[in-house]
């Protein structure tokens, strides 16, 4: 049986900065910290599910430079199998501009760089390591006709193929190409917004909301609610069935999503089924908020199970 996680996606190097409150156009403000971390959602969901205990490879694109060293240095330490992560010396690593507020929101610049130097050519130049994967996950921080390739072969090698509509187009619009070749649905309320034009605010409009998403052609859609949890419905179901999240100091909300999607997938990659699959990627996401950064905010196995039981953090 296969047990394999595949993650075709994105890596950055973060660049954050804590400030007291967003500035205003062409004003300055004096922030209280500056860090850099790997991310990128691509990398952040590879090292989730890796920490969650999942068996992980990452196929993506760094550049040749000290930026694309650190992040492959980290998924070594992680144990991620990155025999497929390429380098391109035409590119620059990508990067991300986060700004983070007192309170834990944030805003956030992406310069794809080398994320989008990875081409659908790529993917099927190393379409043997599809047959290995249970679980397919993509993000949109690569082109997508990049990531229609990946769904391709995942449904082609009867992987279940999951996609974060991340960041989701300002059209809402997700190409066919991808659609037909899905399994899951992933979205954030902002995503799930752009997506159906139905903002998941209350019951009422997350069951208006599931289902416009599921008429994509979908077997599953997943929407995260922040604070809320998340709520999903299956092709079928009657109704949504909403999962609550874990009550936690929130310090910095950058990578809740990643450790979410990425601790859902390395789940169902084990074979737990989707609901027990959920409760562990709502554990994940609600400890990676009590921390700053994205990498470093990532929980482990031990951690998760022991807030999955209701234990004090």
């Amino acid at each position: 049986m296969k047990s394999r996680l595949l993650i075709v996606g994105s890596l950055s190097i973060d660049l954050v900065l804590e400030v007291p409150r967003l500035p205003a156009k062409g004003e300055t403000i004096i922030g209280s910290s500056f860090e850099t971390f790997c991310g990128g959602k691509g990398n952040n969901q590879t090292v989730a599910a890796a920490r969650a205990g999942a068996d992980v490879m990452l196929l993506g694109k760094t550049g040749q430079d000290e930026y694309g060293q650190r992040l492959r240095d980290t998924l070594i330490g992680e144990g991620v199998d990155i025999t497929h992560l390429m380098a391109d010396s035409t590119q620059k690593t990508g990067i991300a501009n986060i700004w983070v507020g007192p309170t834990g929101e944030n805003s956030i610049v992406i310069v794809p760089n080398s994320n989008h130097a990875l081409r659908p050519q790529d993917i099927t130049d190393r379409a043997e390591i599809f047959t290995s994967a249970a679980v397919v996950l993509m993000q949109l921080e690569s082109p997508f006709d990049t990531a229609a390739q990946a769904a391709q072969l995942g449904r082609q090698h009867g992987a279940k193929v999951v996609l974060n509509p991340a960041p989701a187009p300002i059209d809402g619009k997700l190409p066919e190409q991808i659609l037909r070749n899905l399994d899951f649905i992933v979205p954030n309320e902002t995503e799930c917004e752009l997506l159906t034009g139905i903002a998941p605010n209350d019951e009422t409009q997350c069951h208006k909301a599931l289902d416009a998403l599921l008429a994509l052609g979908v077997d599953t859609a997943i929407i995260t609610l922040g604070e809320r949890g998340a709520v999903y419905k299956t092709r079928g179901m009657s109704a949504p069935i909403y999962k609550a999240a874990h009550e936690v100091e929130v310090k910095d909300t950058t990578a809740a999503g990643d450790a979410f999607c990425g601790a859902l997938c390395g789940a169902m990659a084990a074979g737990k089924s989707l609901d027990i699959a959920l409760d562990y990627a709502l554990a994940a996401g609600s400890l990676a908020c009590t921390k700053s950064g994205a990498v470093p905010s990532l929980p482990d196995k031990a951690a998760i199970e022991k807030l999955m039981t209701h234990a004090k953090i």
